[in-house]
Protein backbone atom coordinates (compact mmCIF):
# COMPACT_ATOMS: atom_id res chain seq x y z
CA UNK A 1 0.00 0.00 0.00
CA UNK A 2 1.20 3.61 -1.06
CA UNK A 3 0.83 6.93 0.37
CA UNK A 4 -0.77 8.25 -3.26
CA UNK A 5 -2.80 5.26 -3.31
CA UNK A 6 -4.44 6.48 0.15
CA UNK A 7 -4.71 9.57 -1.22
CA UNK A 8 -6.51 8.22 -4.26
CA UNK A 9 -8.88 6.88 -1.96
CA UNK A 10 -9.08 10.10 0.19
CA UNK A 11 -9.51 12.13 -2.66
CA UNK A 12 -12.39 10.01 -4.12
CA UNK A 13 -14.25 9.47 -0.81
CA UNK A 14 -14.41 12.97 -0.87
CA UNK A 15 -15.13 14.44 -4.33
CA UNK A 16 -18.24 11.58 -4.35
CA UNK A 17 -16.99 10.65 -7.90
CA UNK A 18 -14.04 9.01 -9.93
CA UNK A 19 -14.77 12.13 -12.54
CA UNK A 20 -14.52 14.72 -9.96
CA UNK A 21 -11.07 12.82 -7.96
CA UNK A 22 -9.49 12.73 -11.24
CA UNK A 23 -10.05 16.51 -12.04
CA UNK A 24 -9.07 17.50 -8.40
CA UNK A 25 -5.85 15.12 -8.72
CA UNK A 26 -5.61 15.74 -12.50
CA UNK A 27 -5.35 12.03 -13.05
CA UNK A 28 -6.63 10.08 -16.06
CA UNK A 29 -9.92 8.60 -14.46
CA UNK A 30 -8.69 4.63 -15.53
CA UNK A 31 -5.58 5.17 -12.93
CA UNK A 32 -7.84 6.59 -10.29
CA UNK A 33 -10.34 3.09 -10.81
CA UNK A 34 -6.98 0.72 -10.75
CA UNK A 35 -5.47 2.27 -8.04
CA UNK A 36 -9.02 1.77 -6.28
CA UNK A 37 -9.58 -1.52 -7.50
CA UNK A 38 -6.01 -2.34 -6.11
CA UNK A 39 -6.50 -1.07 -2.89
CA UNK A 40 -9.84 -3.06 -2.23
CA UNK A 41 -8.33 -6.42 -3.78
CA UNK A 42 -4.74 -5.81 -1.45
CA UNK A 43 -7.65 -5.05 1.80
CA UNK A 44 -10.14 -7.96 0.56
CA UNK A 45 -13.12 -5.74 0.68
CA UNK A 46 -15.61 -3.69 -1.26
CA UNK A 47 -14.14 0.13 0.15
CA UNK A 48 -17.34 1.81 -2.02
CA UNK A 49 -20.79 1.44 -2.96
CA UNK A 50 -21.14 2.11 -6.86
CA UNK A 51 -24.49 3.49 -7.95
CA UNK A 52 -25.07 5.75 -10.78
CA UNK A 53 -24.57 9.17 -9.39
CA UNK A 54 -20.64 8.38 -8.01
CA UNK A 55 -19.35 6.28 -5.11
CA UNK A 56 -20.08 6.22 -1.04
CA UNK A 57 -17.58 4.80 1.30
CA UNK A 58 -18.67 1.23 2.78
CA UNK A 59 -18.56 0.73 6.45
CA UNK A 60 -14.77 -0.72 6.01
CA UNK A 61 -14.27 2.07 3.88
CA UNK A 62 -15.25 4.83 6.28
CA UNK A 63 -12.65 2.45 9.06
CA UNK A 64 -10.15 3.38 6.16
CA UNK A 65 -10.37 7.02 6.00
CA UNK A 66 -10.14 7.26 9.27
CA UNK A 67 -6.58 6.05 8.77
CA UNK A 68 -5.67 7.42 6.07
CA UNK A 69 -6.37 11.08 7.28
CA UNK A 70 -4.14 10.20 10.22
CA UNK A 71 -1.09 8.31 7.97
CA UNK A 72 -1.03 11.02 5.48
CA UNK A 73 -1.01 13.99 8.09
CA UNK A 74 1.74 12.55 9.83
CA UNK A 75 3.45 12.05 6.40
CA UNK A 76 3.02 15.34 6.01
CA UNK A 77 4.30 16.51 9.63
CA UNK A 78 7.57 14.48 9.05
CA UNK A 79 8.49 16.24 6.25
CA UNK A 80 7.82 19.39 8.17
CA UNK A 81 9.83 18.14 11.24
CA UNK A 82 12.66 17.22 9.13
CA UNK A 83 12.64 20.35 7.20
CA UNK A 84 12.19 22.89 9.95
CA UNK A 85 15.00 24.93 10.54
CA UNK A 86 13.74 27.27 12.49
CA UNK A 87 12.66 30.07 9.72
CA UNK A 88 9.21 29.81 9.22
CA UNK A 89 8.51 29.28 6.00
CA UNK A 90 6.01 26.80 3.21
CA UNK A 91 2.19 26.58 3.36
CA UNK A 92 0.35 27.22 5.89
CA UNK A 93 -3.54 26.75 5.73
CA UNK A 94 -5.75 28.51 8.22
CA UNK A 95 -9.83 28.87 8.64
CA UNK A 96 -11.83 31.89 9.54
CA UNK A 97 -15.16 32.72 10.50
CA UNK A 98 -16.38 35.46 8.60
CA UNK A 99 -16.88 37.95 11.23
CA UNK A 100 -13.38 38.13 13.01
CA UNK A 101 -12.42 42.05 12.73
CA UNK A 102 -8.96 41.63 13.79
CA UNK A 103 -7.76 39.26 11.65
CA UNK A 104 -6.43 41.46 8.45
CA UNK A 105 -4.24 42.73 11.55
CA UNK A 106 -2.46 39.53 12.70
CA UNK A 107 -2.28 38.24 9.01
CA UNK A 108 -0.55 41.32 7.54
CA UNK A 109 2.15 41.67 11.02
CA UNK A 110 2.77 37.94 10.38
CA UNK A 111 2.93 37.95 6.54
CA UNK A 112 5.25 41.10 6.30
CA UNK A 113 7.64 39.92 8.95
CA UNK A 114 7.58 36.16 7.65
CA UNK A 115 7.17 36.16 3.63
CA UNK A 116 8.46 32.36 2.75
CA UNK A 117 5.22 32.02 4.59
CA UNK A 118 2.62 31.03 1.99
CA UNK A 119 -0.42 31.27 3.83
CA UNK A 120 -3.79 30.07 2.75
CA UNK A 121 -7.20 31.17 3.87
CA UNK A 122 -10.75 29.43 4.04
CA UNK A 123 -13.69 30.85 5.49
CA UNK A 124 -16.45 28.45 7.02
CA UNK A 125 -18.52 28.49 10.38
CA UNK A 126 -17.44 27.22 14.07
CA UNK A 127 -17.75 23.69 13.68
CA UNK A 128 -17.02 23.00 10.27
CA UNK A 129 -13.91 24.69 10.48
CA UNK A 130 -13.05 22.69 13.61
CA UNK A 131 -13.78 19.27 11.80
CA UNK A 132 -11.40 20.40 9.15
CA UNK A 133 -8.91 21.21 11.75
CA UNK A 134 -9.52 17.52 13.65
CA UNK A 135 -9.44 15.46 10.21
CA UNK A 136 -6.11 17.23 9.13
CA UNK A 137 -7.51 19.82 6.62
CA UNK A 138 -6.50 22.62 7.97
CA UNK A 139 -3.21 23.76 10.58
CA UNK A 140 -5.81 25.80 12.48
CA UNK A 141 -8.47 28.32 12.05
CA UNK A 142 -9.97 31.44 13.81
CA UNK A 143 -13.23 30.63 15.37
CA UNK A 144 -16.06 31.34 17.69
CA UNK A 145 -15.06 29.97 21.38
CA UNK A 146 -17.33 26.90 22.04
CA UNK A 147 -17.10 23.06 23.65
CA UNK A 148 -14.40 21.82 21.49
CA UNK A 149 -13.43 18.20 20.87
CA UNK A 150 -10.68 17.00 23.50
CA UNK A 151 -8.20 16.97 21.08
CA UNK A 152 -8.13 20.72 20.19
CA UNK A 153 -6.29 23.31 21.55
CA UNK A 154 -7.36 26.67 22.02
CA UNK A 155 -5.32 30.41 21.95
CA UNK A 156 -7.76 33.33 23.26
CA UNK A 157 -7.14 36.16 20.53
CA UNK A 158 -10.27 38.52 21.73
CA UNK A 159 -13.74 38.76 23.23
CA UNK A 160 -16.18 41.34 21.98
CA UNK A 161 -20.21 41.85 22.10
CA UNK A 162 -22.94 40.71 19.84
CA UNK A 163 -25.71 43.02 19.06
CA UNK A 164 -28.99 42.51 17.44
CA UNK A 165 -29.29 44.39 14.47
CA UNK A 166 -31.99 45.82 12.47
CA UNK A 167 -32.59 48.59 10.08
CA UNK A 168 -35.58 50.30 12.01
CA UNK A 169 -35.65 51.30 16.12
CA UNK A 170 -37.56 48.95 17.29
CA UNK A 171 -39.01 46.94 20.51
CA UNK A 172 -38.13 43.74 21.13
CA UNK A 173 -41.38 42.51 20.89
CA UNK A 174 -41.28 43.73 17.19
CA UNK A 175 -38.02 42.43 16.59
CA UNK A 176 -39.14 38.71 17.21
CA UNK A 177 -41.94 38.97 14.51
CA UNK A 178 -38.59 40.01 12.20
CA UNK A 179 -37.28 37.02 10.08
CA UNK A 180 -33.83 35.98 11.56
CA UNK A 181 -31.06 36.02 8.92
CA UNK A 182 -28.35 34.30 9.86
CA UNK A 183 -25.45 31.62 8.36
CA UNK A 184 -25.87 28.02 8.43
CA UNK A 185 -25.90 25.61 11.59
CA UNK A 186 -22.40 25.22 13.30
CA UNK A 187 -22.45 28.88 13.34
CA UNK A 188 -22.05 30.03 17.17
CA UNK A 189 -23.83 33.34 16.73
CA UNK A 190 -26.67 32.06 15.30
CA UNK A 191 -26.53 29.37 18.09
CA UNK A 192 -26.77 31.93 20.39
CA UNK A 193 -29.74 33.90 19.55
CA UNK A 194 -31.88 30.76 19.10
CA UNK A 195 -31.15 29.96 22.53
CA UNK A 196 -32.31 33.46 23.32
CA UNK A 197 -35.20 32.93 21.58
CA UNK A 198 -35.97 29.77 23.08
CA UNK A 199 -35.64 31.23 26.64
CA UNK A 200 -38.69 33.93 25.20
CA UNK A 201 -40.60 30.96 24.09
CA UNK A 202 -40.56 32.24 20.44
CA UNK A 203 -39.83 30.02 17.13
CA UNK A 204 -37.80 32.10 14.99
CA UNK A 205 -38.12 32.25 10.73
CA UNK A 206 -34.56 31.92 9.77
CA UNK A 207 -32.87 32.64 6.00
CA UNK A 208 -29.66 31.37 5.71
CA UNK A 209 -27.01 33.29 4.20
CA UNK A 210 -23.59 32.74 2.81
CA UNK A 211 -21.51 35.51 3.41
CA UNK A 212 -22.00 38.53 6.32
CA UNK A 213 -21.85 41.08 3.66
CA UNK A 214 -25.11 39.80 2.45
CA UNK A 215 -26.34 39.67 5.68
CA UNK A 216 -25.90 43.38 6.65
CA UNK A 217 -27.03 44.77 3.43
CA UNK A 218 -30.25 42.43 4.00
CA UNK A 219 -30.66 43.90 7.40
CA UNK A 220 -29.99 47.25 6.12
CA UNK A 221 -33.03 46.70 3.07
CA UNK A 222 -35.17 45.47 6.21
CA UNK A 223 -35.29 41.44 5.23
CA UNK A 224 -35.40 41.04 9.08
CA UNK A 225 -32.89 41.27 12.04
CA UNK A 226 -29.36 39.42 12.50
CA UNK A 227 -26.45 38.93 15.45
CA UNK A 228 -23.60 39.47 14.71
CA UNK A 229 -20.51 41.13 16.66
CA UNK A 230 -20.36 44.90 17.30
CA UNK A 231 -17.52 45.78 15.56
CA UNK A 232 -18.36 44.27 12.28
CA UNK A 233 -21.06 46.74 11.26
CA UNK A 234 -19.33 50.07 13.47
CA UNK A 235 -19.52 51.37 9.68
CA UNK A 236 -23.32 51.19 9.19
CA UNK A 237 -23.83 51.88 13.02
CA UNK A 238 -22.23 55.23 12.68
CA UNK A 239 -24.19 56.12 9.45
CA UNK A 240 -27.44 55.47 11.06
CA UNK A 241 -27.88 52.20 8.25
CA UNK A 242 -28.61 50.03 11.02
CA UNK A 243 -29.58 50.18 14.83
CA UNK A 244 -28.02 48.13 17.83
CA UNK A 245 -30.45 46.52 20.19
CA UNK A 246 -27.95 44.87 23.32
CA UNK A 247 -29.13 41.38 24.39
CA UNK A 248 -28.35 39.62 28.12
CA UNK A 249 -24.15 39.13 28.91
CA UNK A 250 -25.19 35.31 28.96
CA UNK A 251 -25.83 35.80 25.25
CA UNK A 252 -23.90 38.45 24.27
CA UNK A 253 -20.37 37.88 25.12
CA UNK A 254 -18.13 36.11 22.34
CA UNK A 255 -14.58 34.93 22.49
CA UNK A 256 -12.85 34.63 19.30
CA UNK A 257 -10.11 32.03 20.02
CA UNK A 258 -7.49 29.81 17.42
CA UNK A 259 -7.41 26.53 17.34
CA UNK A 260 -5.33 24.19 16.46
CA UNK A 261 -4.94 19.80 17.08
CA UNK A 262 -3.19 19.39 19.93
CA UNK A 263 -1.20 16.29 18.94
CA UNK A 264 0.45 17.80 15.65
CA UNK A 265 3.75 18.56 15.22
CA UNK A 266 4.35 22.44 16.56
CA UNK A 267 6.20 23.85 13.60
CA UNK A 268 8.11 27.05 13.65
CA UNK A 269 5.42 28.58 11.15
CA UNK A 270 3.02 28.20 13.43
CA UNK A 271 4.93 28.82 16.60
CA UNK A 272 5.34 32.08 14.90
CA UNK A 273 1.60 32.70 13.79
CA UNK A 274 0.75 32.25 17.67
CA UNK A 275 2.96 34.16 19.02
CA UNK A 276 2.05 36.90 16.41
CA UNK A 277 -1.35 36.35 18.19
CA UNK A 278 -0.43 36.70 21.06
CA UNK A 279 1.59 40.11 21.09
CA UNK A 280 -1.31 41.58 19.31
CA UNK A 281 -3.93 40.39 22.06
CA UNK A 282 -1.64 42.00 24.38
CA UNK A 283 -2.04 45.56 22.61
CA UNK A 284 -5.66 44.89 22.52
CA UNK A 285 -6.04 44.10 26.58
CA UNK A 286 -4.16 47.12 27.24
CA UNK A 287 -6.16 49.79 24.96
CA UNK A 288 -8.83 48.88 26.17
Amino acid sequence: MELKDLEIFQTVAEKGTITEAAKALNYVQSNITSRIQRLEEELKTPLFHRHRRGMRLTPEGKKLLTYSEKLLSLAEEMKKVVQDNGEPAGKLEIGTVETVFHLPQILSSYINRYKHVDVTLVTGVTEELEDEVLHFRLDGAFVSEADFHPEIETYDVFQEELVLISNQHRSLDELLEQPFLCFSKGCIYRARLEAWYTDQNVTPKLMEFGTLETIVRSVVAGLGISFVPRSSVAPFIENGLIYCHSLPEAYSKIKTVFIRRKDSYLTSTMEKLIETIAQHRKIWIENE
